[in-house]
């Protein structure tokens, strides 16, 4: 984003950096879905280890894939398996609430955040999903003038949000190209809206506005998790792709390489 305030200096791009944004890819079930499935050979899985570990799939990603259109297929069956089949009910979190006021779109699109531990990115939440999360954390929509059309907005923004907080992360990653050449994937995050960071705090003091939200992203670099984090700020109009968020995106301190990436960068950007 040109906004943000997180990407390291050009000059630290590494030769890989072009590979890095991934091109989002139909789920497996769709026809365009290529099958010959290529990857890095640190990420592949062992002919006796296929199945994905569930006990490391979060919740909301558990049959996610079943509510992510198909680009070739019509709309009338983008989410025709939407019905569980040993309950013979929807998901929970894709159930109408009570008196709703009108219906809410229950596709949800793919990331293009690789999973860790998977073949398969990260997948957004959809419409009704976001409105039931919204409800869980005590909003009520009667005290809003909100529609439909709004909620569409707000997931886009949401996605839009996620995609560059992971650019920005893989400029950071950049650093370690050499020794993770396969590239970093996406292992769990939190959101930590009222835990301000130390760096926020200290633009505070200076007279800056607070970040309206915070995140806190755990990233697998082949094999070592690394923290990162993320502060959310007003940036104005939502513009025409949705973007309006300024990110600063940086390694959190947890360790004497993030210290020393963060020193490497804040050098650069100073002399540059």
């Amino acid at each position: 984003m040109g906004l943000s305030a997180s990407s390291p200096a050009a000059a630290a791009q590494s030769p890989n950096a072009s590979q890095q944004h991934q091109t989002v890819s139909p789920p497996s079930e769709c026809p365009m879905h290529q099958e010959k499935m290529s990857g890095c050979p640190m990420h592949m899985k062992t002919p006796d280890h296929r199945t994905e570990n569930t006990d490391d799939v979060p919740a909301h990603q558990e049959r996610a894939y079943e509510f992510v259109a198909c680009p070739v297929k019509s709309g009338a069956s983008q989410v025709k398996d939407d019905i569980d089949p040993s309950n013979m009910m929807p998901p929970p979190n894709q159930q109408p609430s009570p008196d709703q006021p009108f219906p809410l779109s229950t596709v949800r699109e793919e990331s293009s955040i690789p999973r860790a531990h998977s073949d398969k990115k990260w997948v957004y939440p959809s419409e009704q999903m976001f409105w039931n999360a919204m409800l869980r954390k005590g909003w009520r929509w009667k005290d809003d003038d909100i529609t439909g059309e709004d909620m569409t907005n707000i997931i886009k923004i949401h996605n839009q949000n996620n995609e560059q907080a992971w650019k920005e992360i893989l400029k950071w990653e950049a650093l370690h190209a050499v020794e993770c050449p396969c590239g970093p994937s996406l292992m769990r995050f939190g959101g930590k809206a009222k835990e301000y960071s130390p760096r926020a705090r200290i633009r505070s003091w200076m007279g800056y506005e607070l970040p309206f939200d915070r995140h806190d992203w755990i990233v697998d670099r082949c094999g070592k998790e690394v923290r990162y984090v993320i502060d959310y700020y007003d940036g104005g109009a939502v513009d025409k792709n949705y973007q309006f968020t300024i990110l600063d995106v940086r390694p959190a301190f947890d360790s004497l390489s993030a210290v020393w990436d963060r020193m490497k960068v804040a050098w650069w950007r100073w002399t540059s």
